[in-house]
């Protein structure tokens, strides 16, 4: 079984009304983000019923499949790579799917691609055998989705309690001029607020008149309404 076995698998389920559908979803139009991309049209559950059954695959057919040109093979490439890291117990073999899913990252390069994998993978490694420097390199990175898998990488490190990496990457992406950096950022800073309440007020205190509107929202949507209201008012720029 090789990487055209998992593509004929794609391809046999796919549709082109969910492909239309997918491409309104992820912004696809010609002045939009996701301008350029190529769909088969199939969910996120499809894809990875088909990875889970294609476990066996080596790194040379990942490679073909993460680096193609259409959307969900690189997602099934990806989805592939995060049930083998799963399954492998030996921190030393963990690495080397670490290192090969860095070595591919330039495929990694819309948010669904991001947000299904990085903390899946880079996260949950760099959480249990590693330190977080490297999120910090890449939340300096130029490339935006660099940047995204630095802050929703820090997710790993959200479930087990330890919140801190998410209020310091969340400082250097403050004036982030990427509106899905806004949405990530928000996004982790909300989780991290569900564990650290106070540490995220104290955050928003210091920092809410510089934030973006968008990650401002996002990171205090489970706020009582009122403290939400609040908030967006005194930090509101006049």
């Amino acid at each position: 079984m090789n990487h055209k076995h998992v593509i004929f698998e794609l391809k046999k389920n796919s549709s082109k009304k969910t492909a239309l559908q997918s491409l309104k979803f992820f912004k696809g139009g010609k002045d939009e983000y996701g301008r350029g991309m190529r769909l088969l049209g199939l969910s996120i559950p499809q894809v990875r019923t088909i990875a889970k059954k294609n476990l066996e695959l080596k790194d040379k057919e990942l490679k073909f499949l993460i680096s193609n040109k259409v959307h969900e093979i690189r997602l099934c490439g990806l989805m592939i790579l995060v049930e083998k890291y799963k399954k492998i117990k030996n921190p030393e073999n963990k690495k080397q799917v670490v290192d090969f899913y860095l070595k591919q990252k330039q495929f990694v390069n819309n948010w669904d691609l991001v947000d299904l994998t990085s903390y899946k993978i880079l996260g949950d490694y760099l959480f249990h055998f590693s330190d977080a420097k490297l999120l910090y390199s890449l939340a300096k990175s130029k490339r935006h989705w660099d940047r995204r898998i630095a802050m929703v990488s820090t997710y790993a490190f959200i479930k087990h309690k330890e919140t801190n990496i998410v209020f310091d990457l969340a400082k250097i992406l403050l004036q982030d001029h990427e509106d899905l950096m806004h949405k990530a950022v928000g996004w982790m800073l909300r989780e991290a607020g569900k564990r650290s309440p106070d540490k995220l007020k104290t955050f928003i205190n210091q920092n809410g008149k510089k934030m973006p509107r968008t990650m401002l929202r996002y990171s205090i949507e489970k706020f009582p309404e009122s403290e939400r209201k609040k908030i967006l008012l005194e930090t509101k720029i006049k």
